[in-house]
């Protein structure tokens, strides 16, 4: 049986059939039958605006692969730079290619000094990180002439392979201008997650980093590398569609990541379980969260339907984090209020499992970072994941500058009145 199918106008009895190839048919069908017409779809919810080739999202499932390799076992076996390296070029890194990239971020990692100096230097003295991210990653392109040169591959592997480096170094530096710190270089002896957490919390020269911590952050860095066609990503493929620098469509797409129902959820958690305070005052706020009268943040996802299989990853990674930091205070909290929703019919028939923001908090807490930092903690690794995207935009035959249609509700035509007659 051939997969197609058959719209019909039954304003006019004109009738279409188009082919359907993974789940999508082409919206050419509706301009065939009258271009006109268009299909109404807030939030793109049932709209592919693009054919990708970097993540597949089974949200019903709980599956989530980069480029045909499962989470799961890339967040065991693997480590962020090659799973960056697997996200840009498809395939993983053989040793030569896996040296030489590790080689060309480690010595990418420096940012200029009057980025530093003079940029830096001009914001409040509690600016928030990420507004302060967000500017500095645009500010960025400036300083390199051929930030604009999109069509060239070696220019383009250039610009992403600055992106990928110094985006720890930038977080760092809003992290510890925040703080009033000096700043901290980059040390090209540490691989791409120690040397975050050293720009971060180095305080004297006795400063060292626990390896479990490394590794729980590497390992948060995988699973914030990419999640197909979110806000962000949406964002920076759109700013893309213009050829904009990549500089300023991540800028554009750090921006969307800002936003509380986006990057800020995990934030939102830890506020919440504060609110919560002890175990004890699960039962009352579950009841109230089935009244309407507040919102269980980190449980339900736009996609997934089912657990989110990096919450599986984060949750059991928690564990090894807090035997070294001892365990965050609002791990109960976090545990009972998992235990007493999954065991409410409430939940479980809406569908609202933990999602990957329910338990990166506490693990970011237990680190050391304040919330400020959550969103840009996001921010670094998926700088991977916008970069593919914007990449593959610009590879793609099919794709044209983004000009969503609109559907009118406003006034009809009326003629103008001069001020002395309305």
């Amino acid at each position: 049986m051939a997969e197609t199918i058959t719209i019909i106008d039954d304003r006019t009895g004109k009738q279409v059939t188009v082919p359907i190839a993974g789940g999508a048919f082409s919206s050419a069908a509706l301009r065939e039958l009258d271009p006109k017409l268009r299909m109404y779809d807030p939030a793109f919810l049932s709209t592919a605006a693009c054919k990708s080739a970097i993540t597949y999202l089974d949200g019903d499932a709980g599956v989530l692969r980069y480029r045909g390799y499962p989470i799961e076992q890339l967040a065991e076996k693997s480590n962020f730079l090659e799973v960056a390296y697997l996200l840009l070029n498809g395939e993983l890194p053989t040793d030569a290619q896996n040296e030489k990239w590790i080689y060309d971020v480690t010595h990418h990692t420096m940012i200029h000094e009057n980025m530093r100096k003079r940029f830096v230097d001009g914001f409040h003295h509690d600016a928030h990180p990420m507004g302060m991210f967000v500017s500095a990653t645009a500010a960025l392109g400036t300083f390199y002439t051929d930030a604009k040169d999109i069509d060239g591959t070696d220019s383009l592997h250039k610009q992403t392979l600055r992106l990928i480096a110094k985006s720890p170094t930038i977080a760092a530096m809003c992290y510890r201008f925040s703080m009033g710190l000096p700043f901290v270089s980059p040390n090209n002896s540490l691989d791409y997650s120690a040397n975050f957490l050293n720009m971060m919390f180095r305080i004297g020269d006795d400063y060292r980093i626990n390896p479990v911590l490394t590794k729980a952050m590497d390992l948060l860095f995988i699973l914030h590398a990419d999640h197909e066609q979110n806000c962000g990503t949406t964002t920076m493929r759109v700013v893309a569609s213009a050829h904009a620098d990549p500089y300023s469509a991540a800028a554009a797409a750090a921006s969307a990541l800002y936003g509380p129902l986006h990057g800020g959820a995990n934030e939102a958690v830890i506020h919440m379980l504060q609110g919560i305070g002890t175990i004890d005052n699960v039962p009352a706020f579950i009841a109230d969260v089935k009244a309407g009268k507040g919102r269980l943040m980190g449980f339900g996802h736009r996609v997934y339907k089912n657990y989110d299989p990096r919450a599986t990853i984060i949750k059991k990674a928690a564990y090894n984090v807090f035997e070294v930091t001892g365990k965050n205070p609002l791990l109960d909290v976090a545990l009972k209020l998992e235990e007493t929703a999954l065991k409410d019919d409430y939940f479980v028939s809406r569908k609202l499992y933990p999602n990957v923001d329910f338990y990166s908090g506490l693990i970011y807490q237990a680190l050391g970072f304040p919330v400020e930092m959550f969103t840009v903690l996001f921010a670094i690794p998926r700088m991977t994941g916008w970069l593919a995207h914007y990449a593959e935009l610009l590879q793609d035959s099919d794709q044209k500058i983004s000009r969503p249609m609109q559907w009118y509700t406003g006034v009809d035509s009326r003629d103008y009145v001069a001020i002395n007659k309305r």
